[in-house]
């Protein structure tokens, strides 16, 4: 049994939450169409702390989103969690992503496609089981009018995140199903986190880094000198 801090930066909502025995006590997040993490996320953190009416030495584990995501966001995030962990002296756990985002939905059968929108039509996709069971590794593609068929094929295809919108432009299958505006939260992460704290699954606070899934590229400023 644990009281775990959450932290969620991977996407433009920045989310956090404290957690007792995996369910959520307090959270805070923010989405307003901006990377806001580096101005809110302490800020946020602070809040629930307080209106939890706890002090930091109370947590037992801090846990983050480790990605597929936005390098800047994973950055901060990450960055955030191991300051919590090495200061306080508390287990550092990492939850993927693309886990968290498919738990914000739930469904009787079927499978659920948690999405994460990259450059132009490329995605970070997984597929997971209606019992949340991750069936298909965690992948990097370019989105078109066949993509998922052998899933959609089978059965309905839950599609989630926020790159459901431009796939719902190309994939006309009758199977598939699309939630919009969803973005990975740390309301999610509280039994996810708790599974881990039980099997003493955590990070090295030293050499843990974000799941980037591909390296960050510079644009080149089209300025001259």
């Amino acid at each position: 049994m644990g009281l775990i801090l959450n932290i969620e930066t991977a996407t433009k909502n920045c989310s956090v939450s404290i957690s007792k025995d995996g369910e959520i006590l307090v959270m805070k997040e923010l989405n307003n169409g901006n990377y806001s993490h580096a101005e809110m996320l302490h800020p946020f953190i602070k809040e629930i702390i307080s209106e939890a009416d706890l002090t930091f030495s109370d947590l037992d584990a801090v846990a983050v989103s480790k990605g597929p995501g936005s390098y800047t966001g994973l950055r901060i995030g990450v960055s955030a969690a191991k300051g919590f962990a090495y200061s306080l002296d508390i287990p550092l756990i990492s939850v993927p992503t693309l886990e968290v985002l498919a738990n914000s939905i739930s469904i009787d059968e079927g499978s659920i496609v948690p999405m994460l929108d990259a450059r132009r039509m490329e995605v970070y996709s997984a597929i997971f089981n209606s019992k949340k069971e991750q069936t298909r590794a965690i992948k990097a593609e370019i989105i078109d009018e066949n993509s998922f068929s052998e899933v959609l094929e089978k059965e309905k295809v839950h599609f989630v995140g926020d790159a459901v919108e431009k796939c719902e432009e190309v994939i006309k299958h009758e199977n598939a199903i699309f939630y919009e505006s969803k973005f990975p939260s740390a309301k999610e992460m509280g039994k996810l986190a708790e599974t881990k704290f039980k099997n003493e699954e955590f990070e090295d606070v030293a050499y843990f880094e974000p799941f980037y899934l591909k390296d960050f590229v510079v644009t080149p400023s089209k300025k001259k000198i």
